[in-house]
This record gives C-alpha cells, sequence and structure tokens, in this order.
C-alpha cells in the first residue's frame, strides 16, 4: 500500500479542528519511509508547536500503509487537552520531563526516533537553561537511543547571515552561528554527529527555517502585527518560509536519508521572500495599510532547501495562498498561539 494523496483546498481552513487535519494529512511516501523501520516511532518534545501535528501524521500514515506499528509521543504535556487529543487519535501518550537525567530508563524504546525538544524562546537571560535544553538533554537522548535511526530538528540560526544576492546557505556551507541559542542548537548538532560515529546512530539534521501555519510562523507574526496597527521592521529584509504540513512531511520522509554522517537537510520554502512584500500582501488581503520601521540590511538569515526539494517536491501550499489564509485567520481573529518567531533578531537574542 502507498500513502493516499487528497489534493490541499484552495480555501482557508475555518477553524482549529480543520486546520489540525490539514497540517497532519499525510504527503505521499511518509508512510512508506516510517514502514521501513521496522517498529515504533517515537517523538520526544511532541507537545510542542509542531509535534502534536507531526505526530498524528505518522500515525495517519502508517495507516495507510497498513502498518501496526506504534506512535509514541513523550513530552511534559503541560496542556492536557493536547495529550487527551493524541490519544483520542490512536497515539500514545508518555508524560515526560527531558531534563530530568533519572527519567531516561523508563523512556520508551523505539525503532525510529525524531527529537523536537529545544529551547528558543526566553534564552537571553537564562543562558545556562538554553545549553542545558539544547546540549545536555542531547547527549542523553543520544546515549539512550543507540543505533536507533533518528531525526533530529535543528535550525538553520546555526549559518551566518548571508548577502541577499547569496541565495542562502547550503548544507555544505560552514556554520557560524550568531549568539548563545544559536551556539547551543550547534552543540546540539555536534552531540548528535558524535553519537553517530561512536554508536553507529545513523542521523538526519533537519535544518529549519520557518515553518508557518496559521496560528504561528513569521507571516503569522506580521499579520498580528498589521491587525495591531503597530509597525513592521524590515532591518531584517527577507526570510525564507513553508507551509507546517510540508515541513511535517519532509521531516518524517528523511528518516530514509538518516547515515552516520548524518545527512544533514535544510528545510524551507523555495522563495527568498522580502519582509516588505509579505507585509503588503497581508495589509492588502486584511483590507488595511501597513506602516514600516527600519531599513533593509543588505544580509539575512537564508537557508537554501533546493536540496530538500529536488527529493520531495516543492510545498502543497505555495507562498501566496499561505499568506491569504493567514490574512483571513488574523483578520477573523483566530487563536494564536502566543509564540512570536523573533525573525526580526539579528544578534540572536532570543
Amino acid at each position: 500500500m502507498t500513502t493516499p494523496t487528497t489534493p490541499v483546498p484552495a480555501a482557508a481552513p475555518q477553524d482549529e479542528a480543520t486546520l489540525d487535519e490539514l497540517l497532519s494529512r499525510p504527503l505521499p511516501g511518509v508512510g512508506e519511509a516510517l514502514a521501513a523501520a521496522g517498529g515504533d516511532v517515537v517523538l520526544l518534545g511532541a507537545g510542542g508547536k509542531i509535534g502534536p501535528t507531526m505526530a498524528r501524521m505518522a500515525r495517519r500514515a502508517l495507516d495507510a500503509v497498513g502498518s501496526s506499528a506504534k506512535v509514541v509521543a513523550v513530552s511534559r504535556f503541560s496542556d492536557q487537552a493536547v495529550a487527551d487529543g493524541l490519544r483520542g487519535e490512536g497515539i500514545e501518550v508518555r508524560v515526560a520531563d527531558l531534563a530530568e537525567p533519572a527519567g531516561y530508563r523508563d523512556l520508551p524504546d523505539a525503532a525510529a526516533l525524531f527529537f523536537l525538544a529545544a529551547m528558543k524562546f526566553g534564552t537571553t537571560g537564562a543562558e545556562d537553561r538554553t545549553w542545558w535544553s539544547n546540549a545536555a538533554i542531547p547527549a542523553m537522548v543520544a546515549d539512550r537511543y543507540r543505533g536507533v535511526p533518528s531525526v533530529v530538528y535543528s535550525t538553520g540560526n546555526v549559518y551566518p547571515l548571508t548577502s541577499l544576492s547569496h541565495g542562502g546557505s547550503l548544507e555544505t556551507d560552514p556554520p557560524g552561528p550568531v549568539g548563545e541559542y544559536a551556539q547551543s542548537c550547534l552543540a546540539r548538532e555536534r552531540i548528535f554527529t558524535h553519537a553517530a560515529h561512536t554508536w553507529g546512530t545513523p542521523a538526519t539534521i533537519f535544518r529549519l527555517n520557518y515553518a508557518c501555519e496559521l496560528r504561528y510562523g513569521v507571516v503569522a507574526d506580521i499579520a498580528v502585527k498589521i491587525a495591531a496597527g503597530e509597525p513592521v521592521d524590515v532591518t531584517m529584509p527577507a526570510v525564507n518560509v513553508a507551509w507546517q504540513g510540508d515541513v511535517s512531511a519532509w521531516a518524517l520522509r528523511s528518516l530514509e536519508l538518516a547515515a552516520v554522517g548524518p545527512h544533514i537537510l535544510n528545510a524551507t520554502g523555495p522563495e527568498t521572500v522580502s519582509v516588505r512584500r509579505l507585509a503588503t500582501w497581508l495589509a492588502e488581503d486584511m483590507g488595511t495599510e501597513v506602516v514600516f520601521v527600519g531599513a533593509e540590511s543588505d544580509d539575512a538569515l537564508l537557508n537554501d532547501a533546493s536540496e530538500c526539494h529536488a527529493r520531495y517536491g516543492y510545498p502543497t501550499v505555495p507562498l501566496r495562498r499561505l499568506v491569504r489564509w493567514v490574512a483571513q485567520w488574523v483578520a477573523e481573529g483566530g487563536r494564536q498561539l502566543g509564540k512570536a518567531t523573533k525573525f526580526q533578531q539579528r544578534e540572536g537574542n532570543f
């Protein structure tokens, strides 16, 4: 059996249930990639922004190809409704605090591991906790899951700012993290790389910027500012963005790339899009005006995901459609997750 394809609708989701269904709709190849692992799929840090719909996509994709492998979502699950919702869709929920070393012996075994846990927001002033979350926890995870094929979420922040004419950083470019958050993320990558070479753990390092949906992401950040009558800062002149449903599908499929190398894969949309252009589109779609502040710099945090697109195709939700959806959602008062990306940051202070 193969994962079925369902066309992405042109109309924007009207409620959160419809939105979550769309975000968790599996794309072709996802079920086959997960089933090939030959056992249970574990997602660590599954209670955050991406984890719940990614876990649902994994479950739906495995069901579609006739696999009875478990999908196990592990998190502190501070929001009990998220945990209950996952259980209701056939996902096993384990409540665990990955910051507590004593709990690792009780974590579930896995045939495939997806590591999503990280700390970004509030890192300035809490640098010690940032390093514990982004470097110490990966060391404990890598030790617990020796030899298990793993996809490790990382970030394009490990790259330096690049000239707008450069086209974005490639996987082969040397890292140049700005600030302690980005440095700690590079530490996470180095730890899993050490585990790959020391214990033969195949891994994919999944460098993402930025996943977007209607309640979260760069596009929603800009739309919320416009709706509130606040100016949009264009000092960071351009970004890369992609629909979160596509990002989750790419991440799940990238398990098949896991190697002792490990394999590094950039993930984002194909466009280098002007922040000013995004804001202008949003204002037009929302029927309002936008005010800009700042002057565009000549460099930005940009990520070239051409390898990802060559393997898995372009996003199923094109950029302009995503912008229209976000504009409608925000204009109609749709709920936001309340975690701004701070994409404007040029000094690495989050």
